[in-house]
Order: structure tokens, then sequence, then C-alpha cells
């Protein structure tokens, strides 16, 4: 006999596989979910109109004459007018909140200056503009699924523990008690929360609120005052053992070169991280070595699309072209392909739609332990 929490898991499993499905192809009846997906027609009927109940699908008005001789079905969809997505990074100097719906349509948004850079402190703004912007929500009666939280370190998420952030001098923060408790605090609904590294989170933006498997495995270069790099791969966020994986601004490009904020020498930081691009000369000796690490990345991972992000990428647009003229002229050298390589889809906000972006990709995947237990 199945414990009852073994059959909340499977119906949490069937239910995510439902949506799943939707978001690959829109439209899709409950008959043609079913048949796809596997499941019987009574389950497929039970789910769907739980997931309808609790405005993560919507179905049409009137149903749609099918090929054939067939019954008319009624389409279903996502339902993108009710249930929004929180996301937050906390960079060096700012705070920027998105408010986004399932598909990624901005609802509400905002930037603040970073008052303090200490952990407790730096919480304690965060909440207070969360709490902020939860009120607008319900004031336009949109209902919040959770939260994401991201920065510029390394993140271990089962623990909710910030390993390192050398640009904000925390090391062994466990920040995800903090967030959730700031947030209790301020007012808050008990949502899930998740806590995430910035680049790791941009990657999610444009692979949750993109093309999906058409762009896996994908890799995001977050270029700013540090640089990281998220990997989707095999439809999931790889973070490696202990949730470092994707530090790419602290691999070795040159031995015992410049000294790096994390105390090593040569770290690729120190030559394209914002404080080394604004040197003379600095941004095209930064752009051939930002070229040389996508040739790296390349090499271990043979991603299908490099995305380019951050505020270096947005000042100094000449790193972004000579590091791909660099990463083609290797790419030449061996007779190979480069992958493919594009801007961040949006922007300097990738980070924080990426953190709304993560608590999407954690709820369609139960089988991945969470920051928190999922609900609704």
């Amino acid at each position: 006999m199945k414990s009852t929490g073994d059959l909340q898991l499977l119906k949490r499993i069937n239910r995510s596989a439902l949506l799943r499905l939707i978001r690959s192809h829109p439209d899709l009846s409950r008959a043609r979910l079913a048949a796809h997906s596997g499941l019987t027609k009574s389950t497929v009927s039970a789910l769907v109109r739980e997931l309808i109940d609790t405005h993560w699908l919507s179905e049409a008005s009137a149903p749609v004459a099918a090929p054939g001789l067939g019954r008319p079905s009624t389409p279903l969809n996502i339902n993108c007018d009710k249930r929004v997505l929180m996301g937050i990074e906390i960079a060096v100097e700012t705070v920027c909140l998105v408010c986004v719906t399932l598909d990624g349509s901005i609802r509400l948004e905002t930037t603040l200056a970073l008052t303090d850079r200490s952990p407790a402190s730096a919480c304690r703004q965060m909440a207070d503009a969360a709490f902020a912007m939860y009120r607008q929500l319900e004031a336009n009666n949109w209902l919040l699924t959770g939260v994401g939280v991201c920065l510029p370190g390394a993140v271990n998420e089962d623990l909710g523990i910030v390993l390192l952030a050398p640009n904000l001098r925390w090391r062994d923060v466990a920040f995800l008690e903090m967030v959730c408790d700031a947030f209790q605090k301020a007012g808050l609904p008990p949502v899930p929360v998740h806590l995430q590294n910035d680049a790791d989170a941009a990657a999610l933006s444009e692979y949750e609120f993109g093309s999906h498997a058409s762009e896996d495995p994908l890799i995001f270069i977050n270029c700013d005052v540090g640089v990281g790099a998220g990997v989707v791969l095999n439809d999931r966020l790889y973070t490696g053992n202990a949730g470092t994986a994707g530090e790419v601004g602290h691999t070795i490009l040159q031995v015992d070169g410049p000294l790096c904020t994390c105390g090593r020498n040569g770290c690729a930081e120190t030559f394209i991280g914002m404080r080394a691009l604004a040197q003379p000369t600095g941004v095209q000796r930064g752009g051939r070595y930002l070229g040389i690490m996508m040739q790296n990345l390349d090499a271990i991972f043979n991603p299908r699309v490099l995305v380019l992000g951050g505020r270096s990428c947005v000042e100094y647009p000449e790193l972004t072209s000579v590091a791909q003229d660099t990463l083609h002229t290797y790419a030449r050298q061996a007779g190979l392909v480069a992958p493919q390589v594009r801007a961040a889809r949006y922007g300097l906000q990738a980070a924080a739609m990426g953190a709304a972006a993560l608590v999407l990709h954690r709820y369609l995947r139960p089988l991945i332990r969470n920051s928190q237990e999922l609900i609704n």
C-alpha cells in the first residue's frame, strides 16, 4: 500500500508533466494530453481541473472543432493572467526586483541602490522592497507563486548557503534562512523561496522563458564586477557537487597573473571583470580572454548556444565582438564550427528574471531537491 507522501509525489510529478507538455505544445486538449503523457483520461481530467482551479492553466471559452469527425475539443494553455513569479537580484551595488507572469512577461519592476553590503542589511532592504511589491500584486489581484533570490557568488542551493561571494565579501552565510525570516517579518505570504548564483539564474531566464530544449545545452556568461557562468544541461540547471559549478571568473587563465579578490592569481576576473576593463587597453585584452574562456567552455560542454550578458557587455560592446572573433579563430584552427553566440534576452534584468524563472524551474521538476517544499 502506498503512503500518502508517495501518492502526493506521484500527483506532483503527473501535474508537472502536464504543465510542461502544455508549455511546449500550446492548445492541447485533454484527450491529446492523455495521449502524449500516457496518463489515463480520468487522471488527466482531474489534474487539469485542479490546475485550472489553482490558476496554472486556462481553457478556451469555446470548444474548437477537431480534425475529421471527432468531437470539438477545448484547448488548454498556461494561465498568464493570475500567477506571478518574483525574482530578486542582489548585485554589488544594486537590488533589482521583478514580478513576471508564467511566460516571462514583466508585470512589476524596480531597481534600488544597495545601501549596505552586509548580509543582514541587504536581507532587510530586499525584504522591505519585496513586501512593497507584494502589496502592488495584491492590489491587482495577482497571486504570488514563489520568490527566487540570486547574487554574485557560489551558492549551495540545497543548504541555502552562500559559500563565497568575494565582491560582496560574504563567506559561508546561511542566507536562505535569513531571507525566509526577513520575508516573514516583512509580511510576505508563506510561498516557496529559492536561492541561487546570479549567472545560474540568468541561464534559466534564457531557458525557461525561451525555446527550452532547442537550446540545450545552454551556457550564460555573466560579465560584471565578477564573471560567472550558468549551465543548463539535459533540461537541468547544472550546479555541480556543492553548487560551485560555473565559477568561471575564478578559473586560472594566467599562471602567476594579477591578484584576484578570491586570493588567487591569474583568475579570469582579473582580465574580464569591470575593474580590469576600465584600464587602458583593458577591453581588447578582456575580449581576447573572454573568447579564450568561451572556447574552453565549448570544448568542455559543446553547447548549442552561448549567451553573453551583464553590465560589461552593455557598457563595452567591443568586448563581445573581440570575444566572438577570438572564439571563431580558435574554431577555424581546429576545423570546427563555433557555437551560436547571442546577447542576453533580458539585458541587465537577466539575473532577476532568472531568479523568477528558478521558481518555475524547480516547480516543474519535483524530483529535484528544492530549497523549500513547494505548495499549490
